[in-house]
């Protein structure tokens, strides 16, 4: 069950959306998929910085562009994972982060869209845009919960988020 409405943050800096990227961190459970998507510059890498901080992390992140997986040791660890290289679903199967999950990871997957196949329904998707699509400047962070579970953590990013002053639809 998707819920109708995602939970819509505006940010209007990258230390905003590192900020929220922490918020996301604060709910995520060992075992957990998030599937970013967007386009070139949204602002996906930015959000798995501000993942990866809340998590405990001090490497500086980067895209995995190239490397397709960069690994960070968080508790739990998170698999930083960029399919834009990638051919299909069945090279996303065979980068086994289902072993990284087994194992009490979690995976942040960039260009999510060539993952939902395999994870969508267990997965929250965060959908990141330019704001200015909407009248304004900075990003727009869509979270859009697959299942009940995942709904009301999205809603608890929502509150946080709106209490740390950032705008929040939804």
């Amino acid at each position: 069950m998707s819920t109708d409405r995602p939970v819509a943050v505006l940010t209007r800096s990258e230390r905003e959306t590192r900020a929220l990227g922490a918020l996301l961190a604060s709910v995520l459970e060992p075992g957990d998929v998030v599937l970013l998507t967007g386009e070139l510059g949204s602002g996906k890498t930015t959000l798995t910085k501000g993942i990866v901080a809340g998590l405990g992390g001090t490497e500086e992140v980067t895209s995995p562009t190239f490397t397709i997986v960069h690994c960070y040791a968080t508790d739990p660890v998170v698999a930083h994972v960029d399919t834009w290289r990638l051919a299909g679903t069945g090279e996303v199967a065979e980068l086994a982060l289902e072993e990284v999950l087994e194992d009490g990871g979690v995976a942040v997957v960039e260009w999510g869209e060539l993952a939902e196949p395999l994870f969508g329904a267990d997965a929250l998707l965060v959908r990141l845009g330019h704001a200015d699509e909407r009248g304004g400047s900075g990003r727009v962070v869509e979270l859009t919960a697959p299942s009940e579970r995942w709904e009301a953590r999205a809603r608890r990013v929502g509150a946080d988020a709106r209490r740390a002053g950032l705008e929040v639809r939804g």
